[in-house]
């Protein structure tokens, strides 16, 4: 929402009036994947798919703010997501593909 990511389960519709709003499904433009969707698919970084759209739209804000982190600020920058399937390692390889020092 407005370039920061939040929690859409926890935020209430009104919060989200007149906001910009991104979500996985407009990340893609013109039938072409965003470079992190592509990348999600190049590294392995998808099992179960259930965490993907928090995952990549957590790595876009974090590109968008620094577009070269270091695997420690990938690392932060996911936080707030939990997987339970790849255990991280093919996620923060992705971003870093991306946009990684």
């Amino acid at each position: 929402m407005d370039g920061k990511t939040v929690n859409a389960c926890l935020t209430l519709a009104l919060e989200a009036q007149g906001k910009d709003i991104m979500t996985i499904e407009g990340l893609a433009q013109n039938g072409k994947l965003h470079p992190l969707q592509q990348a999600f698919i190049d590294h392995f970084a998808v099992q179960c798919g259930f965490c993907t759209p928090g995952m990549i739209l957590s790595a876009k804000a974090l590109l968008d703010k620094n577009p070269h982190p270091t695997e420690e600020e990938v690392r932060k920058g996911i936080a707030g997501n939990l997987c339970r399937c790849t255990g991280y390692t093919k996620i923060v390889e992705a971003i870093l593909a991306v946009g990684g020092k």
